[in-house]
């Protein structure tokens, strides 16, 4: 019978760049800032690092198809590397594949790199989501854009629990006002100054609802970290280490993008896999155990649909958690301490380990101005695709 990773793996270094528009830097550049952080951090050697995991989503326009980029970049000759992309899920996939490694008991010690040069493409967004999600999703979706996506989960949130278009509008400015307040405070974020809920409100449309405050930008980064044993973290210095306690990732059957029974108000993959993440966790009630999250708000939406769809707000009840603070920094569960991608953009790659990088970092007490009072559970949420049709990855680490 499967046993889950519990406490298995313990995280013993992490390292993140600034994230931002780094044209003076290559992709093996980031890979090298972000891994000398987390070597430093670990208490190992390069020589002690026994597997590596690459995650980069767009190879061609960035470091290429294979995992060579890694060993080449960080001078880790005659290990295994292997390259991995999940969407948006990418980095934390690779941080996946090294826990998994580690808990199987085939290495003691593992690393996990994301990284992304997306402003090297010179495109505004994303590059040519046709040829990213396939030939047959040219028929399927041919004129698909992110942005457009997720404004008609928006409409259709609003539609299914009556909410007033500007009552709903407000709303989603408020999650974005409460990102660029705490982004302020992390020197390592792309975007440092705060935007108020009028600010937002007025600002141009992009899809409607969503306005240029509700889109996350495009940056350049990477994030790393080093795994072990948790039965050797002590022995390396770590009196509380870091333990994941979960991991898991669901992807959509495409029936929400082909029947309908689907009401285009909520991502079924995220409720499916927040399930299984609490139970391999031993989490009977989230929203009293959890200390801290970082949810994938590509757009303001996309962090409301997902305090429902992680179990911590009741269905259709979001609203009434953001209107009272309780994800706020001082509220019960601060979601996105960092700032979220709202304030580092979205470097496909090494978004999953950024956010990983914060619940770390929280976790060990050194966040200064931002640090939460004593968390002790800290959740990480990524979204790939669309509301329609898509990807969950949800982890959870703790002390």
């Amino acid at each position: 019978m499967a046993e889950g990773i519990k406490d298995k793996v313990a995280i013993i270094g992490m390292g993140c760049t600034h994230f931002g528009e780094h044209w003076e830097k290559s992709s093996e550049q980031l890979m090298v800032e972000a891994f000398n952080e987390a070597i430093s951090d670990s208490g190992v050697e390069k020589k002690d690092i026994q597997a590596a995991w690459l995650g980069s989503c767009m190879g061609v326009c960035n470091v290429g198809l294979s995992a060579l980029p890694l060993s080449l970049a960080l001078k880790l000759p005659f290990i295994p590397v292997t390259r991995v992309e999940n969407f948006c899920a990418t980095g934390s996939e690779a941080l996946r594949g090294a826990v998994y490694a580690v808990a199987s008991g085939a290495y003691d010690i593992c690393l996990a790199m994301g990284v992304e040069k997306l402003k090297d493409t010179g495109y505004g967004g994303l590059p040519d989501m046709g040829s990213m999600m396939g030939t047959k999703n040219r028929f399927l979706m041919p004129n698909i854009t992110a942005p457009g996506g997720f404004a008609m989960m928006a409409t259709a949130y609003f539609n299914k629990w009556g909410i007033d278009p500007k009552d709903g509008k407000k709303l989603l400015a408020m999650i974005s006002a409460k990102s660029h307040k705490n982004g302020v405070n992390n020197p390592k974020a792309h975007l440092r100054k705060e935007a108020s809920v009028e600010q937002i409100m007025k600002a141009p449309m992009i899809a409607y609802p969503l306005g240029l405050f509700d889109c996350c930008g495009v940056s350049d980064g990477a994030a790393c970290a080093i795994v072990c044993r948790a039965d050797m973290a002590k022995d390396l210095g770590k009196k509380d280490p870091v333990k994941l306690k979960s991991m898991q990732i669901s992807l959509s059957s495409g029936e929400e993008l082909m029947y309908k029974n689907w009401d285009g108000a909520s991502v079924l993959s995220a409720q499916k896999c927040s399930v299984k993440a609490y139970e391999e966790a031993g989490i009977k009630n989230p929203r009293e155990e959890l200390s801290m999250m970082e949810v994938h708000d590509c757009f303001s939406i996309t962090e409301l649909a997902a305090y429902e769809d992680l179990g911590i707000s009741a269905p259709g009840k979001a609203g009434d958690d953001i209107r009272d603070g309780f994800y706020e920094m001082d509220g019960k569960i601060p979601c996105q301490p960092d700032g979220g991608l709202k304030c580092f953009g979205h470097p496909i790659g090494a978004s999953g380990l950024r956010m990983m990088y914060e619940m770390y970092n929280q976790l060990l007490g050194r966040c200064g101005e931002r640090q939460l009072d004593n968390p002790t559970l800290g959740l990480t949420h990524n979204m790939g695709g669309f509301p329609a049709m898509n990807l969950i990855s949800v982890a959870i680490a703790g002390l």
